[in-house]
């Protein structure tokens, strides 16, 4: 039943992007040229997005567990950090200049496939590069003792 409900919410994703146009990585790179031909939909797909997650969040705050697993997965960590802020920046300037950010880019290969396939292969790409990174970069000790973080 878990798989089933994933794999229905991420049908209904991809079709939500597809119905809002968010699979055309021209019309992302619209919205971010603001000095141009600057498209205002993204903003109202993102704010649509943000509205129902705070929907979803709200009522997870009032369940006592979800429906498919035994409790919510949800971060404790409230550091920002060198790999937080990288992510980040490696995100924004990847969805800048392809117009693709992974969700969209995957579920663009099911109306095309040169420029989503580009992106997604790059992608994945990438993340065997990070594992590999991350595998051979020894770990510094940490500095502060978990305690006594903010």
């Amino acid at each position: 039943m878990k798989t089933l409900s994933a794999a229905c919410a991420g049908l209904l994703f991809g079709l939500g992007l597809a119905m809002s146009g968010m699979l055309d990585p021209a019309r992302v790179l619209r919205f971010l040229d603001v000095d141009g031909t600057w498209d205002p939909r993204l903003a109202f797909v993102l704010g649509g997005a943000v509205t129902v997650s705070a929907l979803g969040y709200s009522l997870s705050c009032k369940m006592k567990r979800p429906l498919f697993a035994q409790k919510f997965e949800i971060t404790t960590n409230r550091r920002i950090d060198l790999k937080l802020l990288g992510g980040s920046a490696l995100f924004g300037l990847g969805w800048g200049l392809a117009g693709f950010c992974p969700g969209p880019g995957i579920a663009a290969l099911s109306i095309s496939l040169e420029k989503p396939f580009i992106f997604v292969t790059a992608m994945l790409v990438g993340m065997w590069m990070y594992k590999q990174l991350e595998a051979y970069v020894p770990r510094r000790p940490r500095l502060v003792p978990r305690a006594l973080e903010p």
